[in-house]
């Protein structure tokens, strides 16, 4: 990679825990099959249309393969657009059966009595994730997309930007995001924020990830978002939502294939006249099973008429064999299976015919296609490929789809039944509505979703991706050409040794010292006022300083320069030499008609504080939930603005707080008095804030102007943080 903003050419790199292949060893002999799966399914069939490259475990541990079979493998894969990581039997235990799927998985599907939180296990994790990082960087070439996969990789993101600082990097996690609540129980809860946060662009299949992700950045990392887009530090994020597509043309056509039309004579030759209520799953406790089958029970109980009429087709495929939970609920299910077949069934009829096995496609689309209910129930699921393969299926337009409100796909599916799959009431009744329902009704409601599926499909949900993640690196490299270049520093350092007469606006917090809500932590360190005085006691300089907070600390701080000071966000200015004046005469007695409203809502938001200056008034929440403290900024911000309509008062938001001022009086104005004293030869404004803007909308053109962070910005160029900042002045200093 070449330094730089890089555009998005070359291969897609797809990253991701499983290969679409898997190897297994069969009679001595190496096999490669199909892997299962939602993203191997979904992606499997579409990635070799792009020019792309997927990198994964092949399914076989190191330690069972010998050296000349790893070539095979080798080999094998590669001309199958494959490129493995293999993993010792150790890293297999503690990384996939550990971390992922004894840690991650139950917490992030609203088990979290089931979480294990073991360091060996965090470990391997890091561990495997380095060795992924270790073989990206070994293949990826100059304009790669790298899309990284899934809650085994999460930080691989970070891993590959620390390694290729410019690499495009996308991101998309297949289950949920939980709640802030949930999330925050993790030990490692900050580690795996960083490591996504390494992505341009992170997807997720619902906004209500999207906004639990932003929560967590928000609440453990300390980033605001706006509209999805993320600044941390010098680098911006976005995070969306893209809902998974199928093939689906693939399930639509696939129906009148002889070997499907083969297996739905053999169905129904089973089955007969019956009603058929299909469930398939994965063995797992986040998918409802046995809540399905208890409602089924108590449906056959409430509705004895249906005794002999339906029967329920359960396909569980075999999931994490050796882990305890899933081998305890295979019993669980097998012993409810047989309760309910003892306790309903007759002869010639079993109420529920039960198949633990992965089926074939053929079989599977013939199953879509023959049932008459789908009962997709998961008690938590980040999409639900299986609901929309169903719809799918439907040529005629014929079928019911029941499906759980806590899968992703009933954000996208509402013409389906839904329900609250621990409400088994619910699920009766469900039931009972999907069997009596029309014909008209049914294939109103299908051809519905069919029409969505097949606008969205798996193909178009690559694009969309792929279309924004462009977009992100576009908005990326237009924020890079604003960066401060060594070749327009040189310049800015030319211009200014070269002038007679030199103006230099600095914003104080984020700009001059890191921010800190507390003036002690925010006090000038010794370097600083080192380089402040150097800079004034240049003849030729006229050095101000223009900050939001009170003038009595400024006063304190800055005593002992002869530096001009502007506080309170232009209220107070001070010339060198001179006392404190105000722009213009201003009122304060509006403040005990305001004061009330805010002091209610420090009562309604713990955490928060109110600020008094001599002529504003300040609520900060800083401290405050985030999501509290957002949602009373925004009640507060609509109350004010209708109070103060007629008090010629203005209201400020900022980071983290409102602010009530006389209205025209900014940052801009104060720098006006300075600007307009003189002609100057050389001007350089640098701040970071929204405060800072009305500076630089003032300016002259020819003047320097300087944003502090990667933010949208009526300044001309941005450089990264405070450190710069100082550097910057160090080399005028010595110029």
């Amino acid at each position: 990679m070449t330094k730089g903003c890089e555009s998005i050419v070359g291969r897609l790199l797809i990253v991701s825990n499983r290969l679409p292949i898997t190897v297994v060893r069969k009679g001595g002999r190496l096999r490669f099959q199909p892997s299962v799966g939602g993203l191997a399914t979904g992606l499997s069939s579409s990635y070799k249309l792009y020019q792309s490259l997927w990198i994964g475990w092949p399914g076989i541990a190191l330690e069972k393969i010998k050296e000349e079979e790893k070539e095979e493998i080798n080999k094998k894969l590669i001309a199958d657009n494959c490129y493995p990581v293999f993993l010792s039997q150790k890293d297999i235990e503690d990384y996939y059966y550990g971390f992922c799927n004894k840690t991650i998985w139950p917490l992030f599907h609203y088990f979290p009595l089931y979480a294990v939180y073991n360091k060996n296990f965090w470990d391997a994790y890091k561990r495997v994730n380095e060795a992924f990082c270790e073989t990206v960087i070994k293949v990826v070439k100059p304009g790669d997309i790298i899309w990284v996969h899934d809650y085994h990789l999460m930080l691989l993101p970070k891993l590959i930007r620390e390694r290729l600082p410019d690499a495009t990097i996308g991101f998309f996690l297949h289950i949920p995001f939980p709640s802030l609540e949930i999330f925050r129980l993790l030990p490692w809860r900050k580690d795996i924020l960083e490591g996504l946060m390494g992505a341009d662009l992170i997807g997720f299949h619902t906004y209500d990830y999207v906004r639990h992700f932003l929560d967590s950045v928000r609440s453990i990392l300390g980033y605001e978002s706006a509209f999805g887009q993320i600044t941390a530090g010098n680098r911006v994020v976005r995070v969306d939502a893209f809902p998974m597509g199928i093939n689906y043309e693939q399930f639509a056509n696939t129906v009148n294939n002889s070997e499907v039309q083969k297996e739905i004579s053999k169905i129904r030759k089973w089955v007969g006249k019956r009603k058929i209520i299909l469930s398939i799953d994965r063995l797992d406790y986040t998918k409802g099973i046995l809540q399905r089958l208890e409602a089924y029970d108590i449906f056959l109980e409430k509705n004895p008429e249906y005794k002999e009429k339906v029967t329920l087709i359960l396909v569980v495929v075999p999931s994490r064999t050796g882990i305890e939970h899933y081998i305890m609920l295979k019993k669980r299910v097998d012993q409810l299976v047989g309760k309910i077949n003892g306790k309903h069934g007759t002869i010639g009829w079993t109420p529920v015919w039960y198949l633990y096995r992965l089926l074939p496609f053929n079989t599977l689309v013939a199953l879509y296609h023959i049932a008459d209910v789908a009962l997709v129930t998961p008690l938590r699921d980040g999409m639900n490929l299986i609901a929309k393969e169903f719809v799918a299926t439907k040529v005629e337009g014929k079928g019911v789809l029941i499906l759980s409100e806590t899968a992703g796909a009933a954000k996208e599916l509402g013409e389906a039944i839904i329900i609250n799959p621990n409400n088994k009431e619910e699920i009766v009744q469900a039931l009972k509505e999907a069997l009596t329902m029309s014909d008209e009704e049914q294939i109103e409601r299908i051809r519905v979703m069919q029409k969505r599926l097949q606008r969205y499909d798996v193909l178009r949900w690559i694009s969309d991706f792929m279309d924004r993640l462009s977009h992100v690196k576009k908005l990326q490299q237009e924020l890079c050409a604003r960066r401060l270049t060594h070749d327009v520093k040189k310049r800015l350092i030319s211009d200014y040794s070269k002038s007679k007469r030199r103006l230099i606006l600095l914003d104080y917090d984020g700009t001059l010292v890191p921010f800190a809500e507390k003036p002690e932590k925010a006090k000038p360190d010794d370097e600083l006022l080192r380089l402040l005085k150097a800079l004034i006691d240049e003849p030729r300089n006229e050095v101000v300083i223009i900050s939001g907070r009170d003038r009595r600390i400024l006063e304190k701080w800055f005593n002992n320069l002869n530096v001009g000071l502007v506080a309170e966000h232009g209220v107070w200015i001070k010339e060198k030499g001179r006392d404190w004046t105000t722009i213009e005469p201003l009122r304060n007695d509006w403040k005990e008609e305001i004061r009330p409203i805010l002091e209610l809502y420090v009562d309604r938001t713990p955490g928060s504080f109110i600020e008094e200056k001599e002529f504003s008034l300040v609520w900060h929440y800083r401290k405050a939930d985030p999501e509290l403290g957002s949602v009373r900024a925004r009640e507060l911000r609509n109350a004010l603005l209708h109070l103060t309509a007629n008090l010629n008062l203005e209201v400020l938001e900022g980071s983290k707080v409102i602010e009530i001022k006389n209205a025209g009086i900014n940052k801009g104005r104060a720098a006006l008095h300075w600007i307009s004293k003189e002609k100057w030869n050389f001007i350089l404004a640098i701040g970071d804030d929204w405060t800072d803007e009305d500076v630089f909308a003032v300016l002259p053109q020819s003047a320097y102007s300087i944003r502090v962070g990667l933010t949208p910005s009526q300044a001309k160029f941005n450089l990264d943080s405070v450190i710069d900042v100082r550097l910057l002045l160090k080399e005028l200093v010595s110029s």
